[in-house]
């Protein structure tokens, strides 16, 4: 009689490779936010870092500017030789009290009453150009140091933008009177000739604490156009403006106006 053996194996249970639900519909919600948190830290840090540089120069004289550094580079690229760039810092009291005034009588004369921006120039510009007038500058000196400083020239928004960003840490870390002493230090009065030292001793052969008011408005005068307009055998144009310029200054009451800075 034959035994017969049989081996009885059991099934194998199928191993399961269903995948886990990972809730695909949830992924984009939380890339969005990864990435909204990653450029919010972002531009947490780019405000922490310019607000940091704005108050480092509320004391330290700074060692040059973007115009500054814009104006010794753009030649070079272009295969030209560079500008010679003359800049020397000098603080606020070895200053003429005359130079003062002039570019305050010139540029922004309600520079000691705001807070960064003249809205009613503001307004004017903006109605002038609706209607197709010449176009007219409504800059205050606050945002012309915020642009010369920290930024560079254009029109676009984003430029404009900075500009005002950088015009409310100016005013709201700086005094008036830093605001203007870098302001004199930092304007160009001719190719390549940045801040009122370099002005005075360009031009004149002397200190800016020696500068008269005729000389301060003719150094105001040309501000608008440093690179065409002329402080040595200035045109008629600039003169009529320097002319102007002193009438506002005694308008304004004379040195004795700079006590409200």
């Amino acid at each position: 009689m034959v035994l017969r053996t049989e081996r009885f194996i059991r099934p194998q249970k199928k191993r399961s490779f269903v995948m886990r639900n990972r809730h695909p519909k949830k992924q984009g919600p939380r890339r969005i936010t990864r990435l909204l948190i990653f450029f919010g830290r972002m531009v947490f840090m780019a405000v922490v870092l310019s607000a940091l540089l704005v108050l480092c120069f509320r004391w330290a004289p700074p060692p040059t500017s973007a115009f500054m550094l814009k104006r010794h580079f753009e030649r070079p690229v272009k295969g030209k030789k560079p500008v010679s760039i003359r800049y020397h810092w000098v603080d606020w009291k070895k200053i003429s009290p005359y130079m003062s005034l002039a570019v305050v009588a010139s540029e922004d004369q309600k520079f000691p009453h705001h807070w960064g921006f003249d809205l009613e120039a503001i307004s004017d510009a903006v109605e002038n150009n609706l209607k197709g007038r010449r176009l007219r500058g409504a800059s205050t000196i606050t945002q012309q140091v915020a642009k010369n400083l920290f930024l560079w020239s254009g029109r676009s928004f984003i430029r404009k933008g900075l500009e005002a960003y950088f015009t409310v840490l100016l005013e709201l870390l700086w005094s008036k009177n830093r605001i203007l002493e870098v302001y004199l230090n930092i304007a160009e009065f001719g190719d390549g000739i940045y801040g009122v030292q370099s002005a005075a001793e360009t031009f004149y052969g002397k200190r800016p604490s020696r500068l008269t008011r005729s000389e301060s408005a003719i150094l105001a005068a040309v501000l608008p156009s440093p690179r065409k307009l002329k402080v040595l055998n200035p045109s008629p144009f600039v003169v009529d403006r320097a002319g102007w310029i002193e009438q506002q200054m005694e308008q304004l009451g004379g040195i004795g106006y700079l006590r409200t800075i």
